[in-house]
């Protein structure tokens, strides 16, 4: 697997670009997606229609995902990659909901399932992730929040064991900003207390305001580490080359195995009205200008720059390409295409 080049897309699967705002009850590209439910409305019922709810949820959720890997296995080599959903076990790490999860029945289903999802993957040579949202912050200086940061990254990683990967380095990435005010040292910290299969899974990637590039450099010698180039961009207003002696270090934590980097594009609504896609934007006039960077830093549905596309692909000699768009995996089919016609496939 390590020897193909891979471009890949996150979560969700698309059939129409109108799909980008949501898929309707009877699109067929429904079947590949999860379902999802809130503690509230759990709350709200009785205990024997939420565990049904969860159980329900939870038999979607295996076969959305099994159906969704065996779609991206059809299709050609360079292809197979996605980045899995984090809502495939609702409320896994809610604790008031916990028990239904710890229900050896519950326990025996997913275990069996799950692994049958990680044997297609591996038969049909699809590239695995997961990314926990936004509020797993491991190097937070708030105990609490750490403790909760390490029970959504171990969900995670609970899926992952059942799969039957984990037991490798990097055989699975699962993908987490630095985030919080301790930044490497408190991921140095944290590493201990992460069972053998998320230390094993474990990439940290640069963020766009706080800890970036460099930052994320002084882990090298303790995870993988994942660049991604917008949020480089955005926080310092450079478009980084692979030739870049900070990208050859960041290779290096990888030990072998084929790196990743994240590739997203800013949304058109918060560029100037009327933005010439033949070139690239300045950051440094877009801020002079007023506009924001929390705004610049949102992901857009596709990827109208085709400057800003080929400057990606470079790193694809280095690295596999997970493209953070809206339009998920048609955007990345089209990355893909301006792939083939540069002869990078």
């Amino acid at each position: 697997m390590n020897n193909i080049k891979r471009i890949g897309f996150a979560c969700k699967w698309i059939d129409r670009e109108d799909q980008v705002d949501g898929i309707k009850p009877k699109d067929d590209a429904k079947q590949y997606n999860t379902r999802s439910t809130t503690v509230r409305w759990l709350n709200n019922q009785t205990k024997e229609v939420a565990e049904q709810r969860l159980w329900d949820l939870m038999v979607h959720n295996i076969e959305s995902t099994r159906k969704l890997i065996e779609r991206v296995g059809g299709l050609d080599e360079h292809l197979r990659m996605v980045r899995l959903s984090s809502d495939i076990l609702p409320v896994y790490t809610q604790h008031e909901w916990s028990y239904f999860w710890r229900r050896s029945d519950v326990i025996a289903y997913a275990e069996r399932t799950f692994g049958q999802v990680g044997q297609l993957a591996r038969d049909l040579g699809v590239r695995l992730s997961f990314h926990p949202g936004q509020f797993t912050v491991l190097a937070s200086a708030n105990p609490s929040i750490v403790e909760r940061s390490i029970e959504e990254f171990e969900y995670h990683n609970d899926m992952i064991r059942w799969m039957g990967f984990g037991k490798t380095f990097q055989d699975f990435k699962c993908n987490v900003h630095i985030s919080g005010k301790q930044g490497p040292e408190g991921i140095i910290k944290v590493l201990p207390r992460l069972s053998p299969e998320a230390r094993n899974t474990l990439t940290i990637e640069n963020d766009e305001i706080s800890w970036g590039l460099d930052a994320s450099l002084e882990l090298v010698e303790h995870c993988a580490l994942v660049l991604d180039i917008h949020h480089h961009y955005i926080k310092t207003g450079e478009y980084i080359e692979p030739t870049d002696d900070r990208y050859k270090k960041l290779l290096e934590s990888w030990r072998g195995v084929r790196p990743v980097i994240h590739y997203s594009y800013s949304r058109d609504e918060w560029l100037p009205e009327g933005f010439d896609h033949s070139e690239l934007p300045n950051l440094n006039l877009l801020l002079e200008s007023g506009h924001k960077k929390q705004k610049l830093r949102a992901h857009s549905d596709f990827y109208p720059n085709q400057l800003a596309n080929d400057w990606a692909l470079q790193f694809l000699s280095h690295s596999d390409i997970m493209c953070e768009a809206k339009g998920k995996n048609i955007a990345s089919f089209r990355v893909a295409d301006r792939a083939k016609e540069l002869n990078l496939l």
